[in-house]
């Protein structure tokens, strides 16, 4: 005696629906890709925190060179101001 006749079907669904109510079935949906969300993110978390660390990096980086310029190369200079004066 298996499930394969509509009535058996009607009856198990009518009787879910007594046991957990439409407001529960009804928020079966978002919990549940909530939940595999919340998976996937735990998965992929490590990847994201190295990103996170390269990212930290690269900013300190920068900032480190807007508070401290690296000396300009006096030959090149020269001949900046060379250029210019011909002009």
């Amino acid at each position: 005696m298996g499930f394969d006749s509509v009535w058996h079907w009607l009856i198990f669904l009518v009787i879910v629906l007594l046991l957990f109510g439409t407001k529960k079935i009804r928020n079966l949906g978002p919990d549940l890709g909530e939940a595999i969300r919340g998976f996937k993110k735990g998965l992929s978390g490590d990847d994201e925190a190295k990103k996170k660390d390269d990212e930290d990096a690269r900013r300190k980086e920068a900032e480190q060179l807007r508070a401290d310029p690296k000396p300009a190369d006096p030959a090149a200079t020269q001949s900046q101001r060379d250029s210019s004066e011909t002009r």
